[in-house]
């Protein structure tokens, strides 16, 4: 029987189910991954009918949060989104608004 250790590393990790909420915390999920992973939330949380969302993308380089807010520019339900007040996460977050 194989272990953790006899698995193959060239096989993808099954998905994992999260519920959607209006926030989304980037913290936990690889860079290479945020692009699809923000697109897809921006899908289920509009098909879900939330409106006012929050992505904490944290305050690091600024990398991840301009990521963000060029894939929010593009996105046509997008009506508005900027800095959340400081204890909401600052600029270290974004809120946004759906259409």
């Amino acid at each position: 029987m194989p272990t953790v250790d006899d698995e193959d590393p060239w096989v993808e990790p099954e998905a994992i189910e999260m519920e959607i909420t209006d926030v989304l915390d980037l913290h936990s999920f690889p860079p290479r991954e945020v692009k699809t992973l923000v697109k897809d939330y921006l899908d289920l949380a509009h098909a879900k009918g939330l409106r006012r969302l929050r992505i904490i993308h944290g305050k690091g380089t600024g990398t991840q949060r301009r990521m963000v807010r060029s894939i929010l520019q593009r996105d046509q339900r997008v009506s508005d989104f900027g800095d959340p007040p400081g204890e909401a996460g600052g600029w270290g977050a974004t809120c946004v608004t759906l259409r």
